[in-house]
């Protein structure tokens, strides 16, 4: 039996649709049950509805160890989606305390229950930092403790750290950093609400570049890994660099909406990350833009996926492609 944690989230409700159509037998572990309607409407969403029945639900959480020791009975393989995304400087510990400890007890369960094979969902945000020399972030890009990073990066980076010391106790483990990940379904939440601000007559873009990636690409390529014999590594997944301009345009065109029509500069952005801050600890709101925010929505960072593709031999959906595609559902 499989198990998944996130099932409720993006990347984990979709592997969960993709590992029961190829007929594994799967637990998925959620907190509650509103979380779990999110599941149950994406499977509606696909017109697979009769697929859901098939998954076993238990309640736990991935920081309440009793919970989860009924979660590992019985289980072969583990696939870790849960954590918590948030750029909120108040979200910091809890940020922290989720992806760090909640992976370090994953981990943990996984070498008490000789699990066969774990793969972990970090992000491109736990890669390394370029050196002068360097133009594109790859697996082997070192991550230099004295920049900046997010909290939420951190996170990523120290579950990152745990997965590896269950790589050296005994586990085979492959770890996957997805880009910016593109999917239908959690409209309010992640890159959904990119689709929701755009759609609303989101007025703003900026220049900035990452690297993006279609959900389906993600969990596909999740499942290759598990069924390999390749483990004790980790692939940055993304499909492409796209400037965030041209996505939101994309998104805009397929929504048949306007266009958003004012560039914000860096001093734009930095100026609002000081207006979101002063909301935020002078009446209370929450936090809109982080600093780290403000900044990756202009910097131009681009992605290598060559060591994904040599190993599984596979080639990624265009965005774009799917942007279209994921509005006509």
């Amino acid at each position: 039996m499989v198990l998944v944690t996130g099932g409720t989230g993006l990347v984990g409700a979709h592997l969960l649709i993709h590992l029961i159509e190829k007929g594994e037998n799967v637990r998925a572990i959620y907190r509650n049950q509103d979380s779990i309607q999110k599941t149950k409407s994406l499977f509606s969403l696909y017109k697979k509805e009769a697929l859901y029945d098939s998954i076993h639900w238990l309640q736990a959480d991935v920081l309440d160890i009793p919970s989860l020791e009924s979660a590992f009975v019985g289980i072969d393989q583990v696939y870790h989606c849960a954590a918590l995304i948030s750029f909120d400087p108040k979200d910091e510990d809890l940020v922290r305390k989720t992806n760090i400890e909640g992976t370090a007890n994953i981990v943990n369960f996984c070498l008490t229950n000789d699990i066969k094979k774990l793969c972990h969902v970090s992000s491109i945000a736990a890669l390394g930092d370029l050196a002068e020399h360097e133009s594109i972030i790859t697996e082997e890009t070192e991550w230099n403790p004295e920049k900046p990073h997010s909290d939420y990066a951190i996170s990523k980076y120290g579950a990152e750290m745990e997965v590896w010391r269950g790589l050296q106790e005994g586990l085979e483990v492959v770890i996957i950093n997805p880009g910016v990940i593109i999917g239908p379904g959690f409209w309010n939440q992640g890159s959904g609400e990119l689709f929701t601000k755009v759609k609303n007559g989101l007025s703003f873009y900026t220049k900035g570049s990452t690297g993006f990636i279609a959900v389906s690409d993600i969990v596909s390529t999740m499942y290759h890994l598990m069924k390999s014999e390749i483990h004790g590594e980790r692939f940055t997944l993304i499909s492409q660099n796209i400037t965030f301009q041209n996505l939101l345009f994309t998104i805009a065109d397929s929504l048949k909406v306007k266009r958003p029509k004012y560039y914000a500069t860096p001093f734009i952005m930095n100026t609002l990350y000081k207006l979101d801050w002063i909301a935020s600890n002078i009446f209370g709101k929450k936090r809109q833009l982080s600093r780290a925010s403000a900044r990756s929505s202009y910097s131009n960072d681009l992605f290598s996926n060559e060591k994904i593709k040599n190993a599984l031999n596979i080639e990624f959906i265009d965005v774009h492609d799917y942007i279209k595609k994921i509005i006509k559902l």
